[in-house]
């Protein structure tokens, strides 16, 4: 196999990975030198014409933003872009849903990152299992979607219901919301292995974007299996 990067010293930029998997290499932003970081992004735009970020902070924008005029930031989602000139026509459908409000910064991550790699994306949050009936009343609209991402922090119980209710995959994602006995996310992720509801699978805690990924990766198998089936 040829082995295809740009060497530059602090990284090696993997620009072959679009052809291989589907998908651009992807900045993990969090901890990064600030002069890594903008030369990181410069040699992405520069070889793919655009450059997505997950778990930057405003400042990293701030700096960044001076070298590329393009660069957009959310900042609830923390993710950091420099978009393509002509973005993908949308694809598909994927539901994201969150237990409670605080869960929404992950599966902002996970819903933006989807959207970001042509998928789209409907939004379904606070329906949570202390309140089921809120749930109940959106089923109609989750059993639509190719696959379904819920993100759950406290006990993570939702993923289980909600793969107890739909035909297509449900990936999981706990996040580190709740008490102290929650222990930061773990409670949620054991909940969320040991479920006793079948087609789940899950991703680490907080890891919306991970979620985002497959579940593009799953929208975009079902969409051609869809057009498969027209022919």
């Amino acid at each position: 196999m040829d082995h295809i990067y740009e060497e530059m010293g602090f990284a090696k930029i993997d620009t072959d990975r679009k052809r291989r998997t589907g998908f651009p290499e992807v900045v993990f932003c969090q901890g990064k030198n600030d002069e890594f970081l903008v030369s990181i992004y410069k040699k992405l735009v520069e070889k793919d014409g655009e450059a997505f970020g997950t778990r930057a902070s405003k400042h990293q924008y701030e700096v960044l933003k001076k070298a590329l005029p393009d660069a957009c930031y959310d900042p609830v989602s923390r993710i950091l872009k420099v978009p393509p000139q002509t973005l993908p026509e949308k694809e598909g459908l994927i539901a994201v849903c969150t237990a409670g409000t605080a869960d929404i910064s992950v599966a902002e991550e996970a819903a933006q990152t989807a959207e970001y790699f042509g998928s789209n994306v409907e939004r379904i949050f606070d329906v949570g299992v202390s309140g089921i009936h809120r749930l109940l009343s959106k089923t109609d609209a989750i059993e639509l979607a190719n696959c379904v991402i819920c993100v759950a922090g406290m006990e993570g119980a939702l993923a289980s219901v909600i793969g107890g209710l739909v035909s297509n995959p449900v990936i999981a994602v706990p996040t580190s919301v709740g008490y102290g006995a929650s222990f930061h996310g773990l409670s949620a992720l054991l909940t969320m292995i040991n479920s006793c509801a079948n087609g789940i699978s899950v991703v680490n805690i907080d890891n919306g974007y991970g979620a985002g990924y497959i579940a593009t990766q799953i929208n975009r198998l079902a969409v051609r299996g869809n057009e498969n089936q027209k022919k």
